[in-house]
């Protein structure tokens, strides 16, 4: 499957390091087939430190001991956190179907960047299973990792008591926090759940009503086959 849209290379670059939208950013967080080569510096930068983002914030949510399916899941699920169409009119296995479909090319893709960061956690693609260090400073470094949104998000979350702590030490404060798990994964649907309706509602004007409401229905009917397996 192709699928295909238009993007300005600043708001690429922007959306691979900062994750304002996720939409594009989330979608290469999968295997994906590369026609052309990104030969601009700053763009094969991005790319790369995307996938890195998403290790992080994949490990910060996960427990110390899990599996390679596990792994792959959360990364294969950012983008669909918060998305409210996989609660209407998705399959409800997706993200499952996507990872089993493609272990091989999940492995690929993130083996080269879990290789940099065995300091902290090691995947036994053997065995199926991984391992990481949850200490606070372990959980700082990869804080310290997250795109700008996530630590924005942070900030004001550690600040909703009034005072003015900065990064550093928002940081240092959620390291020793056993719920900044689900602080993250509430900023994650937060960006997710904004971004899915602005792409819905843009979809409705693009491809009119009538069209709009066939997909739906289609999609509708595959979710509740989903629900039924």
């Amino acid at each position: 499957m192709i699928k295909y849209g238009v993007i300005s290379h600043s708001s690429l670059v922007a959306d691979l390091l900062d994750w304002d939208t996720l939409y594009v950013a989330g979608r290469l967080h999968k295997p994906v087939l590369m026609l052309h080569k990104a030969e601009d510096e700053e763009l094969h930068t991005a790319l790369k430190l995307n996938l890195f983002f998403a290790v992080h914030t994949a490990l910060l949510l996960l427990p110390e001991l899990f599996s390679e399916e596990q792994l792959y899941m959360t990364l294969a699920g950012l983008s669909y956190a918060g998305d409210f169409r996989m609660y209407v009119g998705e399959d409800q296995n997706k993200v499952r179907n996507i990872v089993g479909a493609q272990i091989r090319e999940f492995r690929a893709l993130y083996t080269p960047i879990l290789k940099e960061l065995e300091e902290y956690a090691i995947l036994d693609t053997l065995q199926g299973m991984g391992e990481q260090d949850t200490s606070p400073p372990a959980r700082l470094y990869h804080l310290s990792m997250l795109p700008k949104r996530l630590q924005l998000m942070l900030i004001r979350e550690w600040n909703k008591d009034g005072r003015s702590r900065d990064l550093e030490d928002v940081l240092r404060a959620a390291a020793h926090d056993t719920d900044v798990e689900d602080v993250i994964h509430r900023g994650i649907q937060d960006i997710v759940k904004i971004s899915s309706l602005t792409q819905s509602i843009k979809g409705i004007m693009t491809a009119g009503a009538t069209k709009s409401v066939r997909y739906s229905w289609s999609k509708v009917k595959k979710m509740w086959k989903s629900l039924q397996r």
